[in-house]
């Protein structure tokens, strides 16, 4: 019987005008059965991605198909006609890609372009259709699924922007999934959820996936074969246990080596901070802020509330948090993007204006922002040397010779060839593209450099690189950072100090070291117990302990009355913490935690 995908000799050349095609995928061959986890690992432009496109016939501009066959059920999707390539997208083979922010028509209700295949492939009606993307909701654990799907795309957050991709994905029950990076965007608790449910929708339908991915921890969970691409060459191909256990090649070791680990949770020694530190480049104080307004109320929906930080000159404060918990508001408010309801933002004791537009010029030279998502950051009409420029021309003025040079030294920076400044965005992969937005934001010089999710696109090792980038770049200018991610080993590997966000407000607080080593806010411990780790069991195991069962799927509520975090918290007092505001205990070195429970409860890690 004939596996459901069968790759043979397939290769796609680039040719962009150059003078002789360019390999992109060189003779790779490979099959994958039904029910059946394929991962596709490598570093950002190994092929990984166009290499699983192929399973829905399509090249990239630039790339073409010169050689070799791909089979979906014994037809030969290469060779088939515009019309019948139509008809297996979507139905029979699904995609997930990388940027859930541009796979959704910002001027669509989500739930329209959620069934808008099924239906339109007479599947499903409409009536069934949206039955059956609300089960979907609830099983990748979004908010309010009976309501959602009235939603536009800018009314959630990005990390439930790409749960609701992959509703739209396997919404028609196709035979093969490609999954093009599905969890980039997620934190680490949905993460687990997210992954589950694909394990059972893809053993549950017969349906088999194509994963590409650069983070083998996710890997480790979800796949049952690898292969490992480099230059568009399989490397390596074979099991999970043997790739990750017993690698062969140099290459797949390298990859390994590269995985961050979680986060060291055992607290070392505390480096001791200046006690006459200057002023901090940056404070925020008594901070609220929203979006929109609640029709019946006619009040502001706050997303943060009552928020106070502090970045020292020089340092760097991680901002932590689920998807939907204010991260990316915060970064909008500090940058003027959203005027805030309340509270103020100094910069160097200095007080900002609320709005951008109100904003010196060099206010806002100073305050820059890489933002989350690089594909809505980048203008798709300009070159890199156009996205580079500009910023140089605004703030110092720069033309000519000297701005070729600056963003020579900018692409240099963030580890690409001069020869980048000719390329149009849609010619990059997704980790360049990013490393485009980062060097834009470089280009002003700033004092505090917003990272929002700046490395979420990258694969492992590029990642590790950024890391090491950004920690010589603070070094050697001073700028301070406030990083934003979900991811906690990045955090804690850059990270001075730690904010951890959850519903819009801070519960913990303090020097990483210590907001990584006991005692824990129940909501830091439910984060750090969710990281992948480099083991096949990892998620079976981790979903059967309590503190990780907690449902995502309750409604996370900005609240003015009791814990925001009661409904999930495994320690919760009833009574208590669904009623009262909770205390903030300051433990040692500015180190807070804000919970009812005492901080002899906390530190032992055990409640009664």
């Amino acid at each position: 019987m004939a596996a459901l995908l069968e790759i043979e000799k397939l290769v796609v050349n680039a040719t962009g005008g150059a003078d002789y095609p360019a390999p992109v995928i060189q003779g790779v061959s490979l099959q994958l059965e039904a029910g059946e986890v394929l991962a596709l690992i490598g570093e950002s432009g190994s092929g990984k991605t166009t290499l699983a496109l192929s399973a829905l016939g399509y090249a990239k501009p630039g790339l073409e198909f010169r050689a070799g066959e791909v089979r979906l059920n014994g037809d030969d999707i290469l060779a088939m006609a515009p019309d019948e390539k139509r008809s297996l997208r979507g139905q029979r083979v699904a995609y997930l890609a990388q940027s859930a922010a541009a796979a959704f028509n910002p001027a669509l209700r989500i739930g329209a372009q959620v069934t808008e295949a099924s239906v339109l492939h007479g599947q499903l009606s409409q009536a069934e259709a949206d039955r059956r993307a609300a089960d979907l909701y609830r099983a990748l654990g979004l908010p309010d699924p009976d309501h959602l799907g009235r939603r536009y795309p800018h009314q959630v957050s990005g990390g439930q922007l790409q749960r609701l991709m992959a509703a739209m994905a396997l919404c028609t029950r196709p035979d093969l999934l490609v999954l093009d990076e599905p969890t980039t965007a997620l934190d680490v608790t949905t993460q687990i959820e997210v992954l589950k449910a694909f394990k059972d929708v893809i053993r549950q339908e017969g349906a088999a996936a194509l994963y590409v991915t650069h983070d083998l921890s996710v890997v480790a969970q979800i796949a049952d074969r690898i292969a490992v691409l480099y230059a568009g060459e399989i490397k390596e191909y074979g099991s999970v246990d043997e790739i990750l256990h017993r690698p062969k090649h140099r290459y797949t070791r390298q990859l390994i080596d590269a995985v961050r680990p979680p986060p060291d949770t055992a607290l070392g020694p505390l480096e001791a901070k200046d006690a006459e530190q200057d002023v901090p480049a940056l404070e925020v104080t008594n901070l609220t802020a929203g979006y929109g307004r609640k029709q019946a109320s006619g009040q502001l929906l706050k997303v943060l509330r009552d928020v106070h930080i502090r970045v020292e000159r020089g340092h760097t404060l991680g901002v932590i948090g689920e998807s939907g918990c204010g991260k990316s508001t915060l970064a909008r408010v500090i940058s003027g993007l959203l005027p805030a309801m309340q509270g103020e933002v100094r910069l160097k004791d200095e007080p900002l204006e609320p709005s951008l537009r109100q904003r010196e010029r060099r206010q806002l030279q100073e305050i820059q922002f890489v933002f989350q998502m690089a594909d809505n950051a980048l203008n798709p009409h300009q070159r890199v040397d156009q996205l580079l420029g500009r910023p140089l021309e605004f703030y110092f003025g720069l033309s000519g010779d000297a701005k070729k040079q600056r963003i020579a030294e900018l692409l240099h920076m963030v580890e690409l060839p001069p020869e980048f400044s000719g390329r149009y965005p849609e010619e990059l992969s997704g980790g360049q593209k990013q490393r485009i937005n980062l060097a834009r934001a470089l280009a002003a010089s700033p004092e505090i450099l917003l990272c929002d999710e700046v490395i979420s696109a990258l694969d492992t090792i590029i990642g590790a690189s950024i890391i090491r980038l950004l920690k010589r770049l603070r070094q050697q200018t001073g700028v301070a950072f406030v990083f934003i991610s979900h991811d906690l080993s990045a955090v804690a590997s850059f990270a001075d100090d730690i904010a951890v966000l959850y519903a819009g407000q801070v519960v913990e607080q303090g020097p990483a070291r210590r907001v990584l080593a006991p005692p824990y806010h129940p909501y830091t411990r439910l984060l750090i117990a969710s990281v992948p780790e480099l083991d096949s069991s990892w998620l079976e195991r981790t979903l059967a302990l309590r503190e990780t069962r907690a449902s995502i799927d309750q409604a996370v509520e900005i609240t003015d009355r009791g814990c925001p975090f009661y409904r999930r918290c495994p320690v919760a007092i009833a009574g208590t913490c669904d009623r009262e505001t909770p205390p903030s205990h300051t433990l040692d070195q500015g180190y807070t935690i804000v919970c009812h429970r005492s901080e002899a409860e906390l530190r032992r890690g055990s409640f009664s």
